[in-house]
């Protein structure tokens, strides 16, 4: 799948929505992606999957590692297709944490895969836990890629889709001008 399938199916499946939203990092967009409407059907997640651990150096991957709960499915069939072990962070009481007794060998290598990113700051989360952890961070993958020049990573990225989507702060959105209401269908509150 090239970009423009992947969106074309995003919007086939209600999984690329357009109006007013506030997202996790609080900026506001005039388009949200849902990648659980692709992830709902088992075999588009396995594609999906697939074609992401087709994207990455397999060499350089002992574990996957997806913050909860939006790319947990999405990790899971990556690292299915990479035939590795994968464990997931989630949050407690606000803060991003390892739990369930997962934990990582020292110098294990990591790929973070996220649904969506956009300012990377729960990459950034996950990438923290896994240095603590005795991991390596050696690649980040999505579905979605809204990320600018900007954002800086702990390691390179690879998509299935890059998108360039405006943002904007709550203070100088335009949609918010206008007095157009806010969705907030992120899985976390703004920060």
């Amino acid at each position: 799948m090239n970009d423009m399938e992947i969106l074309d199916l995003m919007k086939e499946l209600g999984a690329l929505k357009q109006g007013h939203f506030q997202l996790s990092s609080g900026r506001h967009s005039d388009a949200y992606f849902q990648c659980a409407q692709i992830l709902q059907f088992p075999d588009l997640a396995l594609e999906v999957g697939r074609r992401i651990a087709s994207r990455v150096d397999a060499d350089n991957i002992d574990v996957v590692v997806s913050p909860a709960l939006g790319a947990v499915l999405l990790g899971h069939e990556v690292a299915r297709a990479l035939g590795r072990r994968f464990i997931f962070t989630e949050r407690k009481d606000g803060v991003m944490a390892m739990r369930r007794g997962f934990a990582f060998e020292e110098g294990e290598k990591v790929l973070i895969v996220e649904d969506v990113v956009t300012r990377g700051t729960s990459t950034r989360e996950v990438a923290n836990i896994i240095e603590s952890g005795g991991g390596v961070v050696t690649a980040v993958a999505c579905l979605i890629d809204r990320t600018d020049a900007s954002v800086a990573l702990p390691a390179a990225m690879t998509s299935l889709a890059k998108v360039e989507v405006v943002t904007w702060g709550p203070e100088e959105c335009p949609l918010c001008a206008k007095g157009e209401a806010v969705d907030q269908p992120g899985s976390r509150g703004p920060r």
